[in-house]
This record gives C-alpha cells, structure tokens and sequence, in this order.
C-alpha cells in the first residue's frame, strides 16, 4: 500500500486510509479507463472472525480534475451499508457461500455508486449510477468460500453507459520491501555501504534480492470502469497525447462526520454535523515519505487545489539528503548538488503540475501550473504493448507517472527520481550519479523488476487486481 498508515491519526483508522490509488487506459478496452481505489491496508487473509469491510460511516470518493485547476469536476461517490443476517450467532457465515444471495452468509455489505458534476458556480448536480448492489464476501477458506472467483465475479456490476463498478476484497498489488525502505532506509543494492549505523556482514556482493512484503496480504478496492468520454471537459475521446485538454487529474479521498456521540454498548452513537476529509491520495508515496510528521495529518484534510505550501518539501525532500548521509560515497553528485541551494524542479513537476511538453520526447502531462498532488493521466496515450514497469525511467509513456497501472514498481521510480535520476531533465548541469538508476524495491537485483510483477497473479480483465488470498491458507511472506 503505497500511502498506508501514512498519517498518526489515519493510521488509527484503517477503514477510511486511503492505501493505494490506480488509473489507467484499460488494455483490454482502450476506450475505457479504470481507476481503482484501495482502502484497509496490511490486511492479513486469517482475519477472522470479524472480517475485513468498508466503513458504513465513511463516504469514499473519486475525484476528477478536468480543467487543471485542482478542483474536481467530476466525483464518484460510494457509500456502504451493512446488514446482519442472524445477530444471534458469532459466524460470518454458518456453512458454504456459494451465491452473493446466500443465506448462510450473516453479515453482508451493498453500496451505492453516484456521480457528481461540479459546474462553474461549484453547484453540483447529483447522478445516481447504481444502489444495492452486492460487495462478495472476504476470501475465508475452501469451506466456507470454495469457489471464490465466481463470489467475486458475480460481485463485477454494469451499471449502463459502459460503466462497470466493483467494490470488494483483492489480492494486494502493491509491492515494496517495506521492512528495508522504513529501517533508516535501508536499499538492499548498497545495504553493505549503509556505514553510518554499522549495518555489517551484509555485503553488496550479487546485490541481495528484495523482500516483498505485501505479497501474502489483502486490501479492499473500490473500482470503477468508463468511458474515456465520461471524465473530459468536452465529453470527446482525445487523440492528440500534446493537447492540454488530453490530461486529467485523479485523486481519491475518504470522509467523516464531523461530530460523533458514543451512546453506551453502540459502536458509533450519533453522527452529526457536515462531512470533513480525513484520507486522501495522489501520487503515491507523497503523504509517507515527502511531507513531515508533523503536518501529515493536515495535509490529509486539504483539498489538492492548496498544496502549494508543501512544495518546500518537494523542491528540497528530507530523503534526498539523507541518501548521501547513509550512504557515504555512494550519491556524490546528489550530495554536492544538496550542498548548494537544491530547487528539485523536477520532483514539482512529476508530482504537483505534471511533466512539460518538452521535457521528455514524445511525453506530457502537464494540467496547467496550479501545483496539486493529482495522479495525472494522458488519455489520449494508449495501453502499451509490452509494458515496462518501471513506467517512464523505463521508457514507457504509458507507465507512472502517466497515471499508475496495478503493476507499475512506483516505489523503485520514485526512489529513484528522489536520488537524482530525474534532475538532469530540468538541470542539464547536473549528472546523475550512477547508483540513481541501480536502486531496486523489487524481488531481483536488476534495474527493473518483473519478478514481483509475475507473483501478483493480476487479472487481465477489470478489476485487474488478483482474487484475494485465503485466510486458510495464507502464504508465507
């Protein structure tokens, strides 16, 4: 999960973190493009007996910017409700689910899915696409779920207008070696060079392998499939990648009531007031490891249009100077640039305006220069026909930060950008230390990882994230 438990206070609150954030050109329907928001990170599949499940209390949204000012144009909101079969018993479920209607199933969810437009006055007008319809179960077990892809298959709704929705459990997609990339930045190519805190016998010989440390876990997506021509200002499918009017901006976010009541035994009490933004997502990794500690939990409340007073944090990131220190003698350049007055124009503009035409041959995403955290996509750029995972770095336009496809190693890119690979683009006078394009957070020790691609078992049809893992038999790490 590449935002996951990125903030004090939502980290204390799974169910409306923000964990991860995907929009692409459906390769399998180029006229279609998927964004899939995934929330209720780390979840272990033996999660019983109170499974997983989306928060009846949260409102999630996907929001669409269409004109580059960081506002959304386009939103779609979902909203959960949960019933109890049988409050008697203890079981989520008393025997085999083997239909979204089954009986034996005690504790259920449905959702409602509505699309909102925002007009120049900023009143919305208000689309109901779909209500009741079925979330499958969690992935328990060969008894209790034994046909699970077809829970989950009959779970993908049509809702018309070539929109198709699905909201449930999923394998987890994301892969980073977690428990290197947070030990004082550990990055396994150089781990033996990391003298600063006496890391010793560890070697750099063959380049030790990195760990995925989400493979064996689950996360709960909320996806959404539609028209290219249903997120443009001009309802039209582009064609020209150069045109402005071509790029739109996504992000998701997560909202509470304001005010909450507990009342005795009942869980939530009274809920009041209006509802205030407590998660959201972008670009991934942008909350977790650009923007403070100390101002995580504000930014997480702001809407994109205001992340102009973070860009301190941006045009000069704590990692880029901290990679020099861990790793005496490994990023000279970067250290000799971060000595003078470091202005990291090229961190600005793949993460808040989106890359220039110009800046790199045949590529742009550039929504206009209001500085927002917007997963930008170029629609008019189509699905490649072998991708690169290593999106852009690996010279594949239609890879991050060209939106975020379910296998794109963002954490690798953008390691990667942060240690200087990316600074040549808007600074020709510097060089980019070699080991900025040896950094890995894959399974293997090359530059680009397609290993931990293959272990994902994605879908090559939406919702494109793998069937979640069983809980009986949960696989090792």
């Amino acid at each position: 999960m590449s935002s996951h438990r990125e903030a004090p206070e939502i980290a204390k609150d799974p169910v409306a973190d923000s964990a991860d954030l995907y929009a692409f050109v459906s390769p399998d329907r180029p006229d279609l493009v998927t964004i899939i928001a995934n929330y209720v990170p780390l979840q272990g599949p033996d999660g019983g007996p109170n499974f997983y499940s989306f928060g009846d209390d949260v409102q999630y949204w996907i929001n669409v910017d269409n004109d580059g000012d960081g506002d959304a144009d386009i939103s779609f909101q979902f909203q959960f409700a949960t019933s109890l079969e049988n409050p008697d018993s203890f079981l989520y479920n008393s025997g085999p689910i083997r239909s979204l209607t089954d009986t034996s199933w005690n504790r259920r969810q449905t959702y409602s899915v509505t699309r909102v437009e925002y007009h120049e006055s900023r009143e919305p007008t208000w689309t109901a696409l779909g209500e009741g319809l079925a979330c499958p179960p969690c992935n328990i077990g060969p008894l209790s779920t034994p046909d699970y892809p077809s829970l989950a298959d009959a779970a993908v709704h049509s809702l018309g207008g070539g929109v198709t929705v699905f909201a449930g459990q999923r394998a987890d997609g994301f892969y980073v070696d977690l428990g290197a990339i947070f030990d004082l930045g550990i990055l396994r190519p150089f781990e033996g060079l990391h003298t600063l805190f006496g890391l010793t016998g560890t070697g750099v010989a063959g380049s030790p392998p990195g760990v995925n440390a989400t493979k064996a876990l689950n996360v709960h997506s909320i996806a959404i499939q539609l028209p290219i021509t249903a997120l443009t200002a001009d309802g039209r499918a582009p064609s020209d990648p150069s045109s402005p009017a071509s790029v739109v901006g996504i992000w998701t976010t997560a909202n509470r009531r304001k005010v909450q009541v507990r009342e005795g035994w009942h869980r939530n009490g009274t809920e009041t007031g209006p509802w205030v933004q407590v998660s959201r997502l972008g670009n991934p990794l942008v909350n977790e490891v650009i923007i403070p500690l100390g101002q995580k939990d504000y930014w997480n409340s702001v809407d994109p249009r205001f992340d102009k007073q973070f860009t301190p944090f941006f045009t000069d990131p704590e990692l880029a100077r901290l990679l020099p220190a861990l790793y005496p003698g490994v990023f000279p350049n970067l250290g000799a640039y971060n000595a003078g007055s470091p202005d990291r124009a090229d961190l600005v503009a793949i993460l808040l305006t989106g890359i220039p035409e110009g800046v790199v041959p045949g590529f742009q995403n550039y929504t206009g220069p209001v500085q927002a955290d917007m997963l930008r996509l170029n629609l008019a750029i189509p699905p490649a026909g072998s991708p690169e995972n290593t999106g852009l770095l690996g010279g594949d336009v239609a890879g991050f930060p060209n939106g975020r496809r379910v296998f794109d190693d963002v954490v690798t890119i953008e390691v990667r950008a942060v240690a200087g690979a990316t600074l040549p683009l808007v600074d020709p006078a510097f060089t980019a230390d070699g080991a900025a394009d040896a950094v890995h957070q894959g399974l293997t020790s090359g530059p680009s990882d397609l290993t931990a691609r293959s272990t994902e078992a994605y879908l090559s049809t939406f919702p494109y994230l793998g069937v979640p893992l069983s809980g009986y038999a949960v696989p090792a790490a």
